[in-house]
């Protein structure tokens, strides 16, 4: 990926954290000084620098950026008037955060000043509509040439959250407790990852190495869970819940031994009685902190409860589980059957699908399961995949 593209997704992040949080949360005022130095090394190679967003195109300078071609950010800039972005000089890191402040009140992400004051007094930002002043004045949009459509790249990496969620899950296990702030902070991040590409996108770590699983599914989980929630409807902040109970459905786990969890033939019946209890402790080691979390003991002791009242714990009246805990549990068993595991190959994508549509009414909420496979289908080529 080229600087520009590398700055210009940054940016998108900055924006995306500024409407998700609002200025003053921490992950905002580093996405902010992520798009900074990003524009600060782009400057160092170019000196002054130019953008000019035409829907589908984006070009810097003269060239297209062809990383970015088909990037949803270039339409909502050039809809909210943005069609020219000129940084003229060095910027400030103070000028920079004015300049996303305005930038955001203009795409109506954040409430602000009227963002023609901006322009007011100098700057070595200037950001406008462009003025088509015809022939010989400079390329056209036809004399543009459109490559073939790249495949999405992933802008940023997520390997830095799956290292947080495995100290997070080796605290609990160790009896230091839940972290709170590490674990808020890492499904935020996902959050923002989710939003800042060129459309809303999913991402998702591949297994590496099998002793990883409960880590890499933990926040393939999170991510699927948000991407439902507002898939179905549901607003920013109700997603991140969901996300949050999502990255910690599995956290029983931590107390099962790994030699069952990557055993790769067929577990004896304690075993089963062993794995089987994880929802429990879960729940129970999320009610015991100095904050209880509810919602997510809740979806941690129901995930595997199925609609038909089947599934574990078993419960003395069959009942089937909390929305919240049927969003996850449908996310919960597509990464696991797309996941290759010691006792099985990883399935594709189309049976998963396939299996949630056949037992939708008995295992999944049929809307729930509907919902998913509408989503898988929408997002499908926004899926980006890392190696855990």
């Amino acid at each position: 990926m080229t600087d520009s593209a590398r700055f210009l997704t940054a940016l998108s992040q900055a924006l995306a954290s500024l409407g998700l949080y609002g200025p003053a949360h921490p992950a905002t005022l580093r996405a902010v000084d992520g798009a900074h130095q990003r524009l600060q090394t782009l400057q160092a190679g170019r000196g002054a620098t130019d953008f000019t967003f035409l829907r589908d195109e984006i070009l810097c300078g003269a060239e297209p950026v062809e990383d970015l071609r088909g990037w949803e950010w270039s339409r909502r800039l050039a809809d909210a008037g943005i069609e020219r972005l000129e940084f003229t000089g060095p910027v400030g890191a103070d000028e920079f955060a004015r300049f996303l402040d305005q930038v955001a009140a203009r795409l109506g992400l954040t409430p602000g000043a009227p963002p023609d004051l901006w322009q007011m007094g100098p700057s070595t930002i200037r950001f406008g509509q462009v003025t088509v002043r015809g022939a010989g004045h400079g390329a056209t949009v036809g004399d543009l040439h459109i490559a073939a459509p790249v495949a999405i790249q992933p802008a940023c990496s997520i390997l830095e959250e799956r290292e947080t969620v495995d100290w997070i899950n080796a605290e609990v296990s160790a009896g230091r407790g839940l972290p709170l702030a590490e674990t808020d902070a890492v499904v935020r991040s996902l959050a923002v990852m989710m939003h800042a590409e060129r459309a809303m996108t999913l991402p998702l770590l591949e297994l590496k190495e099998f002793d990883q699983y409960t880590t890499t599914h933990a926040m393939n989980v999170s991510v699927l869970a948000m991407g439902l929630g507002e898939f179905l409807g549901m607003g920013s902040e109700a997603a991140r819940t969901l996300g949050f109970a999502g990255l910690l459905h599995d956290l029983g786990k931590v107390r099962i031994p790994i030699e069952i969890l990557n055993k790769p033939g067929r577990l004896t019946p304690e075993e089963r009685t062993v794995v089987e209890q994880h929802p429990v402790e879960g729940a129970r080691m999320l009610l015991a902190g100095s904050e209880p979390m509810e919602l997510a003991a809740l979806v941690a002791y129901e995930h595997h409860l199925m609609l038909d009242g089947g599934g574990y714990p078993r419960l003395h009246f069959p009942r089937a589980a909390q929305y919240a805990s049927r969003i996850v549990h449908v996310c919960d068993v597509y990464d696991a059957l797309r996941t290759k595991r010691p006792y099985r190959d990883a399935w594709e994508s189309e049976r998963v699908l396939g299996y949630i549509r056949e037992r939708a009414g008995t295992e999944f909420d049929p809307e729930i399961a509907a919902g998913f496979i509408a989503m898988m289908r929408a997002y499908e080529g926004r899926i980006v995949a890392q190696a855990s």
